[in-house]
Order: structure tokens, then sequence, then C-alpha cells
């Protein structure tokens, strides 16, 4: 009986992971199932573009995955019982569930709302595809007005700064606030503050900075100092959580959801699982937790990579870099900040800015879809074959201290 490789998601971590043990591992033993909800490759790095109104490729996925082997199952990911390794999931059909002997769980994140009333019901989001369209639809029917509106962005991290400048680039007509719940760019050395402060100033930006956000209404934000600000479009960027369904099934996680893994993104209470991505609770050489981003995506992916083809076939396991070396942020099409960090994560003194720093965040984007679109691009054509017994339980599992604490972007 083949060994059963079950991918959830097809994101840049779960794409990645899946091309690239296609291409490593025989189909004669091993058959590569990928569970997706959408048909489509979602550049998550671009959707703020996309909600700004900007057209944004998206790869088929039975393209990507062509000449692989990978089975696609377009489905929506409902439960996981890895006590009895199966996963529930739902589609047109009704759905049902899937076996398997190793799970490599990369769902990712959504937006955490952090328990504040009115987020779910009235604020926009730039976690997923469909929300940026819907995002996207409201700010089309606000730019036909003959006053323009409101555009609210609430949260200063890499996405809410990215969303608030694209919209205010793409959109001149609309009024976009920044609302910062501390000094805006603190993440950010200096000179890169003050580059962040003029390009606000530029694109007509108001920043609210030291400011707590206790409710959003359909037209309004409450904020915890009594203000209370207009808004037509509020956007809610202050944060993520990754998808409760790996905490649901039983698997330890952290309390925003991410999975507790080892050094080789192995989970610690369940050894057949492995977690890339946002969905990985995982320690970087820093000693740090990594950041929840795309990097972060391609570091995990490779390294669970290595972990999985290791054990399955009996071969050494070989530790990747897992590293975190700083932010790459757009602001706008033809400005941006390229920010370094220390191996305490704390931003180095200089950083590149302006159309350079642009074109470097717009080629690791391009860079990054390629890679995504062609997993298997560069890979030993020789397919390995599974050990006479593969034991995911074998080998020390280390649990990751907690030190630090997580960013997006």
């Amino acid at each position: 009986m083949k060994h059963r490789l079950v991918v959830l998601g097809a994101g840049y971590a779960g794409a990645y992971v899946a091309g690239t043990l296609a291409r490593r591992l025989s189909p004669a033993d091993t058959e590569i199932t990928v569970v997706n909800a959408e048909p489509d490759f979602v550049q998550r790095l671009r959707l703020h573009q996309l909600a700004a109104g900007q057209e944004i490729e998206a790869p088929h996925l039975a393209d990507v995955f062509g000449g692989t082997e990978i089975r696609l199952r377009l489905a929506r990911v409902t439960a996981v019982d890895p006590e009895r390794q199966v996963v529930a999931v739902a589609d047109a059909d009704g759905g049902g569930e899937l076996g398997y002997d190793t799970l490599l769980y990369a769902l990712g994140s959504h937006v955490a709302d952090h328990s504040v009333p009115g987020v779910a019901e009235h604020a926009f989001d730039v976690t997923g595809r469909a929300s940026a369209l819907r995002l996207r639809e409201r700010l089309d029917s606000l730019s036909r007005r003959d006053d323009g509106g409101s555009v609210l962005v609430v949260g200063d991290g890499l996405t809410g700064i990215e969303t608030a400048t694209e919209i205010a680039e793409s959109r001149p007509g609309l009024s976009v606030t920044l609302v910062a719940r501390g000094e805006l760019g603190t993440q950010l050395a200096a000179g890169a503050r003050g580059h962040l402060r003029r390009a606000c100033d530029r694109l007509g930006i108001t920043v609210r900075e030291h400011t707590g956000v206790e409710a959003v209404e359909a037209t309004r934000v409450l904020c915890a100092d009594g203000t209370v600000l207009a808004s037509d479009a509020t956007v809610w960027t202050a944060g993520f959580a990754a998808v409760p369904i790996a905490a649901a099934g039983g698997l330890e996680v952290t309390d925003n959801g991410r999975i507790v893994v080892d050094r080789t993104m192995r989970s610690v209470s369940h050894p057949n699982v492995y977690a890339v991505g946002d969905s990985a609770y995982a320690i970087g050489d820093n000693g740090r937790p990594l950041p929840m981003s795309c990097a972060s995506a391609g570091y995990t992916g490779r390294q669970a990579t290595e972990a999985i083809v290791g054990r399955l076939c009996g071969r050494k396991i070989a530790n990747t870099k897992l590293e975190y070396l700083g932010n790459h942020i757009s602001l706008g099409r033809r400005d941006g900040i390229l920010q370094m960090v220390d191996d305490e994560a704390r931003a180095k003194p200089k950083y590149v800015g302006g159309r350079k720093a642009a074109r470097i965040k717009a080629g690791i984007v391009k860079m990054s879809l390629w890679g995504t679109s062609h997993p298997t691009f560069g890979l030993p054509k020789r397919k390995l074959r599974l050990a006479a017994a593969p034991d995911p339980s074998v080998g020390k599992t280390v649990r990751p201290r907690e030190n630090g604490a997580a960013a997006h972007g």
C-alpha cells in the first residue's frame, strides 16, 4: 500500500512543499494529495494591491502541479482528527474524509479580532482573496461618490502600512487614516521611521498614534480615549491568528493557534503531522519564534521537506536555515523600505528606501510567485524509494521554548 501524504493548503508553503515532495519521492511508494479551497494560487503578499484595485496574477493550481502526479482536491478543510489520521473536507458534492499516513498542515492564518466588538461584523481585511475583493468592491463604491469617502486602517504592522499606502496611492480621492497603537514604525530604525512618515505625508495619510480601538461600528470606530472616528470602510490589520482547526483537533498549539513543532517542523504532540508557514510555531536560529511571513513559509517549508524525505526514506535529516533577516515594506508602487534586523530581531541602523527598495520588494514578490509556480525547478530528477517500514515517530522531539512575539508581512 502506498504511503499517503496529504497537504492541507496550497499557499506559499504548502504548494512549495507538495511540489518538492512529488519531485523527490517515487510515485511507486507514495501518493500526494493537496487539499485547497480555491482552484488558484493566491498571492497573499499582494492582496492589499488587489483590494486597492490592481489586477494580480493567480496561476491555476492544476497548472502549478502539472506533471507532478499530485492529486488536487478542491475542498474546504473542516476538521483534522490526528488520532484516527483523517481529515474532514467539504465541497460541492458534500465532502467526506481523507485518510493520511503523513500530514502537512499549511492552512495559514486569518485576521485576529482580539475580541474587539464589531470587527467580525463591520471590518474588512486582506487576509484572503475573497475578503480583499470585498474590500475592493467597497472602495469602488466610495470612489464613485462625489465626496469620496473615508478609509480607516487599524494596525500599523507591515500589513497595515502596506494597505494604507497602497489605497492612498491608488485611490487619491479617498481620505485614508492609519491608526497605530503606539508610535508609528516602532519596528524600524530611526531613519526608516522618518522615511515612513514622509511617505504618509506625501500620500495624504492621516496618522493617529497611541490610539487603541475598543469597538468597530458600521460607520465609525470607537477609541479607548473616547474619540470617535468616522469611517466608511474600516480595514482591520491588527494581528493574525492561525486557522483554529489544529487546536480543535487536539494538536498542541499556542494561544493564537499555531502548531508547536520541533526543529524539523514536526508536531511535538503528533509525530506524523508537520506544520509550515503561518501554521507553525517554530523557533528560528536566533532563538526566537519565526514571524508569520512569506520568508518563514520558505524556511519552514524547506526544513519540513528535508524531514519528511529523510524519515520516509531512511536518510539523514539535514537542518536547513531558519532565519529572520528583516522586512521588506512596500509604500505604494514607487516607494518602499528594506529594513534588516540583527540576531535579536532589532532593526539595524541602516535601511534602504525609495524606488530601490520598491524594486527589491517587487523582485522578491516576483521570485516568490515563480518559485511557487515551478516547485520542482532545479531539483534532482532521481526519485527516492521509501524505506521498508518508515516510522514517523523515529527521532528526538525537542519542544521549542517560547521567546518573543510573531509579526506579519
